[in-house]
């Protein structure tokens, strides 16, 4: 039997962070499956590609972390421009920001230009984090947290999952019920703003806290592209140049799931597939 199989869908710009490669966490059988469902002329990897904090505790490395790189490089090495912005877990690469390996740039931060005109500031977001500039300590300890409700949270859905519930993230609620967690994330979108006011741009394309949005702070864009543990999601912009939030949904192997849903930004929405 011969299958017809649709071209990839093909964006100006995608942008994709926190993918967390050498962590248990990581959910790079579902990063590979959306790089071959779609295609860019621009990729951005905004930060904590490698999570070389997990890696100096144990070695996580699977096949499909092996299989990710290389998906990546094969988009360089067939005309796609890669643009690596190190973060805080991948901060072993910042010495050699400003240079190129494999096609792929590797940047401190970078200006884009939409199709429409808008100068984006494009950085990882660790640098407007006090926690991570005052207190390593703290943040440390934090990841140690995190990796742990993490390995609750599969064992909780290995459970959902037999029962044919839906996946349920327990750190994304306690992201959104703990007062001082809302407190943080909304402190720290808006000192993005304000940093991309400051410095004359009209937006900020960010990652690090792992909440994917796209949003208007007092006429600045603010955009994170999420991450690849949990939420599983990318920003992407359309040749107009309209941003949308893309939250894959499929499973390793399976077809693209369609699903449009609105986020709360003016002018901008978000597209689930």
């Amino acid at each position: 039997m011969i299958r017809d199989f649709a071209p990839p869908p093909r964006y100006r710009t995608l942008w994709i962070s926190d993918v967390h490669l050498g962590t248990s966490g990581c959910r790079a059988e579902q990063l590979l499956d959306f790089l071959r469902h779609h295609e860019a002329d621009t990729l951005y990897l905004v930060g904590d590609i490698v999570d070389g904090w997990q890696l100096k505790r144990s070695w996580q490395w699977k096949q499909s972390h092996n299989d990710v790189v290389q998906k990546l490089l094969r988009k360089a090495r067939k005309g796609t421009r890669v643009v690596y912005i190190p973060g805080n877990h991948d901060e072993a690469a910042r010495p050699y920001c400003g240079l190129d390996f494999g096609g792929i740039a590797i940047r401190d931060e970078a200006e884009h230009r939409t199709a429409d005109g808008r100068r984006l500031l494009v950085i990882h977001g660790d640098a407007f984090d006090g926690v991570i500039q005052y207190a390593k300590w703290l943040a440390y300890l934090g990841d140690s947290l995190y990796t742990a409700i993490l390995q609750l949270n599969r064992g909780f859905n290995w459970v959902r999952m037999k029962l044919g519930l839906p996946y349920w993230s327990l750190s994304q609620y306690l992201k959104h019920k703990v007062k001082n967690a809302v407190n943080f994330i909304s402190q720290f979108e808006a000192v993005l703003a304000n940093e991309a006011r400051r410095r004359g741009f009209d937006g900020v394309v960010c990652g690090h806290i792992h909440k994917a949005e796209i949003r208007d702070i007092d006429g600045v864009l603010y955009a994170n592209s999420g991450d690849w543990v949990e939420s599983l999601t990318a920003l992407a912009e359309h040749a107009d140049g309209r941003l949308e939030v893309l939250a894959w949904t499929a499973q390793p192997g399976g077809a693209p799931v369609s699903l449009a849903e609105p986020l709360a930004s003016e002018g901008e929405k978000a597209c689930v597939s």
